[in-house]
């Protein structure tokens, strides 16, 4: 798209470029093929677009996936989007907000990958929105002004480095891959612009609590100036820490590397449990087809030998109807990485199944004192792994608080959102929740409506 285009387009949408919005709209064509290129495009991928303007990124991405999907804020280059890919039944636009969309329904979507001119004025606001685990996308080519950009990718023990820098590189792995001038841009910016690509963390980095490693880091960086032990909560003696992590007691938040922050977080997790299995030794109710009691072994021999034995799901509703589903964590010998029910475990020799099911509440989600209500049966076969399962649901009240080694990330979805993913991507899930699943809606056809 030439300059003359761009304006020519813009006269006719009847719009001025805001500098409140951070309209900057690129206009150099070799540029933004560049920048379409960086996602390494598949057929069958979906393509976020946030912030798409008059299509220049767009263009690119016409004829070469399976969707794109245009989230713009303004409501007359939204309108112009609309009509200008019409023809285009691949493509759908969204006229909101990107710094308060729902990015949940994104999960339903095979090989997600997030494309953005992200205007300076709500970047970093959009990033918290897009990018904070569980992220839906599989990878993200964003440009952003410069010094965004170099707060990002900073290392410890300078200006730039903070929150910012530790929240993203705690999820994704970040390459500054190209300055773009303010000449590329109509109106030009008074500063240089930087594209970004960002690839999600694999096992890099040790298990820990998400949400407790950025409570820390928030208040770590409160007040920088400040030596970290005055900053942290007063319930952590920082003399006993920082000599087991080998760090100076005197150390301010930004002398501590991302490594450093993650080892401080698995010290004062009081759910913290050491990385030493699945508790192979542990006893468990071995039955038959009927699910009568008929022994019990321990349970690496029940998997090993595949064993019928006794399992519970539970389903953790909110008041607004929402279901909270569990990514399981890499260090399970069972589907690690995959989403599952609210909470789930084994029927121990000995206990009953709604025992087990207040048990696992507690163990798994802390959530305690609550009232389970038995929803319906599964008898055992290879999808539930040889288990007779008995689901129930509670009305969950609390705060949910799940150890790192049980639980990667957790997240409340509508039942539409769940059913929507399980029917297009059934491979993120556990086999033992889709079954359960199937169960839920049949005993809840009302809810799906």
């Amino acid at each position: 798209m030439t300059a003359t285009e761009l304006t020519a387009i813009l006269a006719e949408a009847g719009v001025v470029p805001s500098k409140r919005l951070g309209q900057n709209f690129l206009v150099d064509q070799n540029t933004a093929e560049w920048i379409v290129d960086q996602l390494n495009l598949e057929p069958d991928d979906t393509v976020v677009e946030v912030g798409p303007g008059t299509g220049a990124l767009t263009e690119h991405l016409i004829g070469k996936v399976a969707r794109i999907i245009l989230v713009e804020y303004d409501r007359r280059l939204a309108e112009y989007l609309t009509k200008r890919f019409a023809d285009r039944p691949e493509v759908t636009v969204i006229n909101h907000d990107a710094v308060r969309l729902d990015i949940r329904p994104f999960f339903a979507h095979k090989n997600v990958k997030l494309l953005g001119n992200l205007p300076y004025s709500a970047g970093g606001a959009i990033l918290r929105n897009f990018l904070k685990g569980p992220s839906p996308f599989v990878r993200a080519v964003l440009m952003l002004q410069k010094e965004m950009i170099a707060r990002i990718l900073a290392g410890p023990r300078c200006k730039d480095y903070g929150v910012l820098t530790l929240r993203m590189q705690c999820e994704w792995q970040g390459e500054s891959v190209k300055v773009v001038p303010p000449s590329c841009f109509i109106p030009r910016p008074l500063i240089d612009s930087t594209v970004m690509t960002l690839e999600p963390r694999q096992a890099e980095l040790p298990v820990h609590d998400r949400r407790l490693f950025d409570e820390l880091v928030r208040r770590g960086f409160a007040q920088r100036r400040k030596q970290l032990r005055k900053n942290l909560p007063a319930d952590i003696d920082w003399g006993v820490v920082s000599e087991k992590l080998g760090l100076l007691p005197t150390a301010r938040a930004e002398e501590l590397s991302l490594e450093d922050w993650v080892a401080l977080t698995r010290e004062v997790d009081p759910l913290f449990v050491k990385e030493e299995g699945q508790g192979d030794d542990e006893m468990l109710a071995v039955v038959d087809d009927e699910d009568k009691v008929v022994g019990s072994e321990r349970r690496d021999v029940i998997h090993r030998d595949g064993l019928k034995h006794r399992a519970v799901h539970i389903f953790a509703l909110s008041q607004k109807g929402e279901v909270f589903l569990q990514k399981r964590s890499r260090l399970k010998d069972k589907c690690p990485g995959l989403w599952d029910s609210s909470a789930a475990g084994h029927v121990d020799a000995g206990e009953e199944y709604q025992d087990c099911a207040i048990r696992e509440l507690e163990e798994e989600l802390g959530l305690t004192d609550h009232e389970v209500t038995e929803v319906g049966k599964l008898g055992a076969h290879a999808n539930t792994g040889w288990e007779h399962v008995r689901l129930y649901a509670t009305l969950a009240n609390g705060t949910i608080r799940f150890p790192c080694v049980e639980i990667e990330y957790g997240g409340w979805f509508t039942m539409p959102q769940i059913d929507e993913w399980v029917t297009a991507v059934p491979e993120d899930f556990a086999p033992g929740f889709l079954a359960c699943w199937k169960v839920w809606k049949e005993a809840n056809p009302a809810r799906f409506e």
